[in-house]
Protein backbone atom coordinates (compact mmCIF):
# COMPACT_ATOMS: atom_id res chain seq x y z
CA UNK A 1 0.00 0.00 0.00
CA UNK A 2 1.34 3.39 -1.04
CA UNK A 3 -0.07 6.82 -0.31
CA UNK A 4 -0.78 9.04 -3.29
CA UNK A 5 0.77 12.50 -2.92
CA UNK A 6 -1.99 15.10 -3.02
CA UNK A 7 -1.27 18.48 -4.52
CA UNK A 8 -4.07 20.07 -2.48
CA UNK A 9 -2.20 19.13 0.71
CA UNK A 10 1.20 20.17 -0.64
CA UNK A 11 2.51 16.63 -0.19
CA UNK A 12 6.05 15.73 -1.28
CA UNK A 13 7.10 12.56 0.51
CA UNK A 14 10.69 12.39 1.70
CA UNK A 15 12.26 9.15 0.48
CA UNK A 16 15.94 9.67 1.37
CA UNK A 17 16.50 7.61 4.50
CA UNK A 18 19.81 9.29 5.38
CA UNK A 19 18.10 12.69 5.38
CA UNK A 20 15.28 11.30 7.51
CA UNK A 21 17.78 10.03 10.09
CA UNK A 22 19.59 13.37 10.14
CA UNK A 23 16.35 15.24 10.77
CA UNK A 24 15.38 12.99 13.68
CA UNK A 25 18.92 13.08 15.09
CA UNK A 26 18.71 16.91 15.10
CA UNK A 27 15.90 16.75 17.65
CA UNK A 28 17.13 17.08 21.22
CA UNK A 29 14.02 17.04 23.39
CA UNK A 30 11.02 14.84 24.18
CA UNK A 31 8.11 14.17 24.26
CA UNK A 32 7.55 14.80 20.56
CA UNK A 33 4.64 15.80 18.35
CA UNK A 34 5.17 14.94 14.68
CA UNK A 35 3.22 17.13 12.27
CA UNK A 36 2.18 15.48 9.00
CA UNK A 37 3.94 12.09 9.21
CA UNK A 38 2.72 10.99 5.76
CA UNK A 39 4.08 7.48 5.26
CA UNK A 40 6.17 7.58 8.41
CA UNK A 41 9.64 8.28 7.03
CA UNK A 42 10.47 10.21 10.21
CA UNK A 43 8.13 8.20 12.42
CA UNK A 44 10.13 5.00 11.95
CA UNK A 45 13.24 6.66 13.40
CA UNK A 46 11.35 8.55 16.11
CA UNK A 47 10.01 5.23 17.36
CA UNK A 48 13.60 4.06 17.82
CA UNK A 49 14.54 7.00 20.03
CA UNK A 50 15.41 5.85 23.59
CA UNK A 51 12.93 8.29 25.19
CA UNK A 52 10.14 6.89 23.00
CA UNK A 53 11.06 3.22 23.46
CA UNK A 54 11.22 3.55 27.24
CA UNK A 55 7.77 5.16 27.32
CA UNK A 56 6.22 2.55 25.00
CA UNK A 57 5.58 5.29 22.42
CA UNK A 58 3.61 7.47 24.87
CA UNK A 59 6.24 10.18 24.38
CA UNK A 60 5.38 10.35 20.68
CA UNK A 61 2.20 11.62 19.04
CA UNK A 62 1.59 12.25 15.35
CA UNK A 63 -1.13 14.35 13.77
CA UNK A 64 -2.12 13.71 10.15
CA UNK A 65 -4.92 15.31 8.13
CA UNK A 66 -4.81 12.88 5.16
CA UNK A 67 -7.13 9.90 5.67
CA UNK A 68 -5.10 7.75 3.30
CA UNK A 69 -1.93 8.44 5.27
CA UNK A 70 -3.71 7.71 8.55
CA UNK A 71 -4.76 4.28 7.23
CA UNK A 72 -1.18 3.60 6.10
CA UNK A 73 0.28 4.63 9.45
CA UNK A 74 -2.20 2.52 11.42
CA UNK A 75 -1.20 -0.52 9.38
CA UNK A 76 2.57 -0.01 9.42
CA UNK A 77 3.06 1.65 12.82
CA UNK A 78 0.52 0.05 15.18
CA UNK A 79 2.76 0.93 18.13
CA UNK A 80 1.62 4.55 17.76
CA UNK A 81 -1.78 3.47 19.07
CA UNK A 82 -3.84 6.40 20.35
CA UNK A 83 -0.86 8.63 19.67
CA UNK A 84 -1.88 8.80 16.01
CA UNK A 85 -4.35 11.66 15.71
CA UNK A 86 -6.38 12.33 12.58
CA UNK A 87 -6.92 16.04 12.30
CA UNK A 88 -5.73 19.48 11.25
CA UNK A 89 -2.75 20.77 13.23
CA UNK A 90 -3.75 24.36 12.53
CA UNK A 91 -7.14 23.81 14.22
CA UNK A 92 -5.86 21.62 17.03
CA UNK A 93 -5.78 22.64 20.70
CA UNK A 94 -2.22 21.82 21.76
CA UNK A 95 -3.01 22.15 25.45
CA UNK A 96 -3.19 18.77 27.17
CA UNK A 97 -1.48 16.78 24.42
CA UNK A 98 1.27 15.94 26.89
CA UNK A 99 1.56 16.57 30.65
CA UNK A 100 4.01 19.42 30.00
CA UNK A 101 6.13 20.86 27.22
CA UNK A 102 6.91 19.00 24.01
CA UNK A 103 9.04 19.33 20.90
CA UNK A 104 7.64 19.49 17.36
CA UNK A 105 9.12 17.79 14.32
CA UNK A 106 7.93 17.46 10.76
CA UNK A 107 8.32 17.96 7.05
CA UNK A 108 5.96 20.92 6.90
CA UNK A 109 3.81 21.37 3.77
CA UNK A 110 5.31 24.40 2.05
CA UNK A 111 1.95 26.00 1.33
CA UNK A 112 1.06 26.32 5.03
CA UNK A 113 4.48 26.51 6.72
CA UNK A 114 4.00 30.16 7.75
CA UNK A 115 0.63 29.32 9.35
CA UNK A 116 2.27 26.46 11.25
CA UNK A 117 4.94 28.84 12.59
CA UNK A 118 2.33 31.37 13.73
CA UNK A 119 0.56 28.53 15.56
CA UNK A 120 3.85 27.60 17.24
CA UNK A 121 4.42 31.22 18.28
CA UNK A 122 0.97 31.29 19.87
CA UNK A 123 1.94 28.15 21.83
CA UNK A 124 5.55 29.12 22.51
CA UNK A 125 5.38 28.33 26.22
CA UNK A 126 4.43 24.74 25.37
CA UNK A 127 6.96 24.25 22.57
CA UNK A 128 10.64 24.73 23.51
CA UNK A 129 12.02 23.15 20.34
CA UNK A 130 11.07 22.66 16.68
CA UNK A 131 12.97 20.73 14.01
CA UNK A 132 11.40 20.98 10.59
CA UNK A 133 12.00 20.82 6.87
CA UNK A 134 10.59 23.68 4.85
CA UNK A 135 11.24 25.48 1.58
CA UNK A 136 14.88 26.66 1.48
CA UNK A 137 13.89 30.24 0.69
CA UNK A 138 11.62 30.39 3.75
CA UNK A 139 14.27 28.77 5.96
CA UNK A 140 16.83 31.37 4.92
CA UNK A 141 14.34 34.16 5.55
CA UNK A 142 13.54 32.88 9.04
CA UNK A 143 17.19 32.47 10.02
CA UNK A 144 18.33 35.74 8.42
CA UNK A 145 19.74 38.61 10.46
CA UNK A 146 18.65 42.26 10.13
CA UNK A 147 20.04 44.24 7.21
CA UNK A 148 19.24 41.87 4.35
CA UNK A 149 16.48 41.84 1.75
CA UNK A 150 15.13 38.44 2.87
CA UNK A 151 14.69 39.50 6.51
CA UNK A 152 11.00 40.07 7.12
CA UNK A 153 7.87 39.62 9.22
CA UNK A 154 8.35 35.93 10.01
CA UNK A 155 12.02 36.55 10.81
CA UNK A 156 11.10 39.11 13.47
CA UNK A 157 8.17 37.20 14.96
CA UNK A 158 10.08 33.92 15.29
CA UNK A 159 13.38 35.45 16.41
CA UNK A 160 11.53 37.29 19.16
CA UNK A 161 10.92 33.96 20.87
CA UNK A 162 13.32 31.42 19.33
CA UNK A 163 16.98 31.02 18.42
CA UNK A 164 17.08 29.83 14.80
CA UNK A 165 19.67 27.44 13.34
CA UNK A 166 19.88 26.65 9.63
CA UNK A 167 21.03 23.01 9.75
CA UNK A 168 21.34 21.74 6.18
CA UNK A 169 19.97 21.93 2.64
CA UNK A 170 17.98 19.12 0.98
CA UNK A 171 17.81 18.72 -2.80
CA UNK A 172 14.58 18.02 -4.66
CA UNK A 173 15.76 14.50 -5.56
CA UNK A 174 15.16 13.40 -1.96
CA UNK A 175 11.38 13.50 -2.50
CA UNK A 176 8.61 11.78 -4.39
CA UNK A 177 7.26 13.64 -6.25
CA UNK A 178 10.24 16.04 -6.36
CA UNK A 179 9.29 19.65 -5.54
CA UNK A 180 10.30 22.46 -7.88
CA UNK A 181 12.30 24.12 -5.10
CA UNK A 182 15.08 23.15 -2.74
CA UNK A 183 14.34 22.42 0.90
CA UNK A 184 16.16 23.02 4.17
CA UNK A 185 16.07 21.80 7.75
CA UNK A 186 16.09 24.30 10.60
CA UNK A 187 15.95 24.06 14.37
CA UNK A 188 14.12 26.53 16.62
CA UNK A 189 15.09 26.63 20.28
CA UNK A 190 13.09 28.70 22.74
CA UNK A 191 15.13 31.65 23.96
CA UNK A 192 15.09 33.19 27.43
CA UNK A 193 12.56 35.91 26.60
CA UNK A 194 9.43 35.57 28.72
CA UNK A 195 7.71 38.76 27.57
CA UNK A 196 8.28 41.47 24.99
CA UNK A 197 8.05 44.35 27.44
CA UNK A 198 5.58 46.09 25.15
CA UNK A 199 2.04 45.60 23.92
CA UNK A 200 2.26 42.40 21.82
CA UNK A 201 -0.74 43.28 19.64
CA UNK A 202 0.76 46.66 18.78
CA UNK A 203 4.19 45.04 18.23
CA UNK A 204 2.66 42.72 15.61
CA UNK A 205 0.86 45.63 13.97
CA UNK A 206 4.06 47.70 13.82
CA UNK A 207 6.06 44.86 12.25
CA UNK A 208 3.36 43.96 9.71
CA UNK A 209 2.73 47.60 8.77
CA UNK A 210 6.44 48.34 8.39
CA UNK A 211 7.13 45.36 6.15
CA UNK A 212 3.90 45.88 4.24
CA UNK A 213 5.73 48.69 2.44
CA UNK A 214 9.28 47.53 3.01
CA UNK A 215 10.80 49.82 0.37
CA UNK A 216 9.62 52.87 2.25
CA UNK A 217 11.25 54.34 5.33
CA UNK A 218 9.44 53.81 8.62
CA UNK A 219 8.49 57.49 8.62
CA UNK A 220 6.28 56.82 5.60
CA UNK A 221 5.20 53.20 6.09
CA UNK A 222 4.10 53.75 9.70
CA UNK A 223 1.98 56.83 9.04
CA UNK A 224 -1.26 54.95 9.90
CA UNK A 225 0.16 54.15 13.34
CA UNK A 226 1.96 57.45 13.93
CA UNK A 227 -1.18 59.58 13.90
CA UNK A 228 -1.95 60.72 17.42
CA UNK A 229 0.66 58.48 19.00
CA UNK A 230 3.85 60.43 18.41
CA UNK A 231 4.26 64.10 17.79
CA UNK A 232 6.09 63.79 14.53
CA UNK A 233 8.53 61.03 13.70
CA UNK A 234 11.51 62.08 15.76
CA UNK A 235 14.70 60.10 15.71
CA UNK A 236 16.85 58.62 12.99
CA UNK A 237 15.16 55.23 13.32
CA UNK A 238 12.26 56.58 11.29
CA UNK A 239 14.61 57.20 8.37
CA UNK A 240 15.44 53.48 8.17
CA UNK A 241 13.73 50.73 6.24
CA UNK A 242 12.22 47.87 8.29
CA UNK A 243 14.84 45.24 7.36
CA UNK A 244 17.44 47.28 9.28
CA UNK A 245 15.66 46.81 12.62
CA UNK A 246 16.33 43.96 15.05
CA UNK A 247 13.69 42.45 17.32
CA UNK A 248 14.86 44.77 20.10
CA UNK A 249 14.59 47.77 17.77
CA UNK A 250 11.00 46.86 16.93
CA UNK A 251 10.22 46.50 20.64
CA UNK A 252 11.68 49.97 21.30
CA UNK A 253 9.75 51.35 18.35
CA UNK A 254 6.50 49.83 19.68
CA UNK A 255 7.11 51.45 23.06
CA UNK A 256 7.56 54.81 21.35
CA UNK A 257 4.25 54.35 19.56
CA UNK A 258 2.37 53.23 22.66
CA UNK A 259 -0.25 55.84 23.65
Amino acid sequence: MEVRAKKSLGQHFLTDQDIARRIVDSLQGSPVLEVGPGMGVLTQYLLKQPSVILSEAKNLKAIEIDKESVAYLKKHFPELGDGLIEGDFLKMDLQGLFPGQFSIIGNFPYNISSQIFFKIIDNRDLVPEVVCMIQKEVAERIAEKPGTKTYGILSVFLQAWYDIEYLFTVGSGAFNPPPKVQSAVIRLTRNSRTELGCDEKLFKAVVKTAFGQRRKTLRNSLKPLLAGRLSGAEGSVFDLRPERLSVEDFIDLTLRLTP
